[in-house]
Order: C-alpha cells, then structure tokens, then sequence
C-alpha cells in the first residue's frame, strides 16, 4: 500500500509539473485571470465607491473577499478548457498505457488549478494593498482565509472537472463559468443585502458566495465570524463533494 501510494504522489507531482509548464509558458491565462477582478476593483473603488454606503470607511477592505472568488469563478474555467483539449487530443490515453496511476493526469489538472488561482490571488491582494487595503488580522486568521479560499477553490475545480469531462465543445467547456463569475454580483460581495429587494435579498442571503465573503471579511477585521465560517465551510465542503464523486464516475467512464 505504501508503495502504491508513493507512486501515486510522484505521479501526481509529475502531472502537476507538466500542466504548471504549460501555464508558465502561455502566462496569458494567468493574466487574464487577474486584470478582469482587478479592473474590477478599481472600478468600483474609484468610480462607484463613493456612492455606494456600506458602514466602513475603507471600501477596498470591504470589496476584497469579492473580488477574490470572482477571480477564482474565472481561473477555474481554464481547468475545464485544459482537460477537455487533452480529452479531445487523446492525451489521457497515452498516460494510462503508461505504467502511472489512473487517475494521476486528473488529479495533476486540480493540484494545478490551486496553485495557478493561489498566484492570482495573492497578485490581487497585493495590488488592493497599494489601492489601501489594510488588515488587523493575525497569523491564525490569515490562514484561515486561506484555507476558506483553498477549499472554496477546489471545491470549483471539482465543478469545472465534470464541465472538462463532459464537455461537447471547448465553448462549451468553460460556459459554466459564467454564472460563477457574475454570482458575487448577486451577494453581500458590493453591497449590503439589506438594500436590495425582498426577492434578491433572500436568493443572495441564502447562496454560498454571501456566507463565504462575509467569513472572509470578518476574519480580515479580527470580527466575530459567527456561524457564516460553518455556512461557508458546508457549502464548500458539500459541493466538493457532489462534484468529485460525479467528475470520477465521469472520467473513469471516458477512461474505460
């Protein structure tokens, strides 16, 4: 057993080297992935943040947890892209006649989908610093927002697995993604849910976006986080779940 499992880490790690080559040698993905939530940010720091009234002096801390899962809704979709072009090429053949573990090359995209949206995140995190940004939370409390962002991040990847799998068409691979991107909009992310109507207040209540970014926020501002971190973490945790168990029913179809 041990040495199944050391062979499959290996494995794993090789995957992980050849799809972070790819990303480093095409460093568009990565860019892409940070101007449009960045463009973002500046535009609603200095264009609408003036106008928009949400009880806090500095706009940018409160706009960030937003920002951030935008940024990870829009890299995750590059999963479903680069899976289903190695679908679509044969790519996964030739690993499994080869003497590797099955499902090596899938885990090889996922571990590569944290890492590329760890980049993005912190690039973004390090240009609200200079728009003024600013943080009293400590060590503990930064790495429980990194673990929220880390779950919340795999959790999609897992989503964007079964959308590469699946996937008809390359449009069609990273079309789900939309929804994802544009959710925020929909939530406590910009704006106070207090102010918007009955309706939209109760559906962006009541959908994970708002549980995590008001988890995120309050550990950004050493506040209590009350039972949002439990809300947020039952989402993650549920829609990881759901979707790992449907991307390996689909990719050990497709690999048979």
């Amino acid at each position: 057993m041990e040495t199944v499992k050391r062979h499959m880490f290996s494995d794993m790690g090789v995957m992980l080297g050849r799809s972070m080559r790819h990303i480093f040698r095409s460093m568009d993905t990565i860019i892409t992935v940070t101007i449009t939530p960045i463009a973002m940010m500046l535009l609603f720091v200095y264009v609408f943040g003036g106008a928009i009234q949400t009880n806090t002096d500095n706009y940018v801390n409160y706009l960030l947890p937003g920002i951030l899962l935008m940024a990870i809704a829009s890299g995750i979709s590059y999963t479903a892209y680069r899976l289903f072009m190695d679908m679509q090429r044969g790519i996964f053949e030739r690993f499994h006649s080869m003497p590797i573990a099955r499902s090596a090359a899938l885990w090889g995209h996922v571990l590569t989908s944290l890492v590329s949206n760890a980049i993005s995140v912190v690039v973004i995190i390090l240009v609200a610093l200079l728009m003024g940004f600013r943080s009293s939370a400590g060590v503990l409390s930064w790495l429980a927002v990194a673990g929220i962002l880390a779950l919340f991040t795999l959790a999609l990847t897992w989503v964007a697995a079964n959308a590469g799998l699946s996937a008809k068409s390359v449009d069609g691979a990273g079309a789900f993604a939309y929804p994802l991107i544009f959710l925020p909009f929909i939530s406590s992310a910009f704006v106070p849910t207090e102010t918007m109507p009955t309706v939209v207040r109760v559906f962006a209540e009541n959908q994970p976006v708002t549980s995590i970014v008001e988890a995120i926020r309050a550990l950004l501002s050493e506040q209590p986080v009350g039972n949002d971190i439990w809300i947020a973490l039952a989402w993650c945790l549920g829609i990881l779940i759901v979707s790992y168990l449907f991307a390996m029913r689909t990719y050990k179809r497709k690999a048979a």
